[in-house]
């Protein structure tokens, strides 16, 4: 990232092990409790695989990078209307908590860039919302959440 660009960078800490936070990130089934409505699949280093969201009527195509298991996420997608590439890293703060960051780039650092970024800022703090009340509680926060 240089002067000229912008990134995606929060955080949370979920009390959960790094392998529970790790599958529900990965695999569909689980995502789809806080996160996506669907997916064509699990989570796979260079796998190829579309996410929808009912409650938006959209879907997306993720193209996923590495995957480290109960360490790292990482794929490319257009989120914000412009490809960027997201990293999940797990990291464990103890038996029973991991601090979750993510990182998602890049975008020019002018008026639109800047708009793109802070929505993206939002919807991943709400994701990571979503999983902590999930995987903490049994919580599904997109219920809802998303009246027109």
């Amino acid at each position: 990232m240089g002067d000229n660009t912008i990134r995606v960078k929060v955080q949370i800490g979920i009390l959960k092990p790094a392998n529970e936070i790790f599958e529900a990130i990965v695999n569909p089934e689980k995502m789809s409790k806080y996160f996506i409505s669907g997916s064509t699949g699990k989570m796979e280093s260079g796998k190829n695989i579309t996410w929808t969201w009912e409650d938006f009527g959209a879907e997306l195509q993720i193209k996923v990078g590495k995957i480290e298991k109960d360490k790292t996420v990482s794929f490319e997608w257009n989120g914000s209307g412009v490809e960027c590439v997201v990293v999940i890293t797990l990291e464990p703060k103890g038996e029973n908590q991991t601090l979750v960051k993510i990182t998602e780039s890049e975008w020019p650092a002018d008026y639109k860039g800047s708009n793109q970024c802070m929505r993206q800022v939002e919807g991943w703090t709400n994701f990571l919302c979503c999983l902590k009340a999930y995987l903490e509680y049994g919580i599904n926060l997109r219920v809802g959440a998303f009246i027109k």
